[in-house]
């Protein structure tokens, strides 16, 4: 793990906690699963010793498509600690973070190549926008026959 994910991954620890004590987060795989589907999810954190690793190969799929910031931590046990349990757990969904706020937003600021929701894309114009704005070629006649070539 490179210095960057470490920074990462302790930033997504301190999230989970600081929203478990003043927010919303959901644990396990199939609640984090249905807030995604619901776009309630701000942010996602992952462990990466889940086996078989099938069991969290969906999820960021689903972050990408909802455009939620996703993570990882290293061991399911950390991650079932940040949220108070005392048993491992594979995945945690925070809805509304509370007091993890500055550090979700801390993760959005070291992660990249990513659309957060708060920074949406101007819209690109649509093909009509594109067909209006296009001005038409001049016509060039053939010298010769003096016919119109396009």
């Amino acid at each position: 793990m490179t210095k960057s994910s470490k920074e990462i991954s302790d930033k997504a620890l301190e999230a989970v906690r600081l929203s478990k004590q003043s927010g919303t987060i959901k644990k396990g795989v199939n609640e984090v699963t249905k807030s995604i589907e619901r776009g309630l999810a701000s942010l996602v954190v992952m462990a990466e010793d889940v086996e078989p690793e099938e069991i969290l190969m969906h999820i960021p799929k689903l972050c990408d498509q909802k455009k939620i910031v996703y993570s990882y931590v290293p061991t399911k046990m950390d991650l079932g600690k940040a949220v108070g349990i005392n048993v491992p757990c594979s995945a945690v969904s925070i809805e509304k973070a509370g007091e993890g706020e500055a550090a979700i937003k801390s993760i959005m600021g070291m992660t990249t190549g990513k659309v957060q929701p708060e920074e949406k894309k101007e819209a690109e114009p649509n093909k009509e926008q594109q067909h209006k704005e296009h001005k038409p070629k001049k016509e060039v006649k053939n010298e010769a026959s003096g016919e119109a070539v396009k």
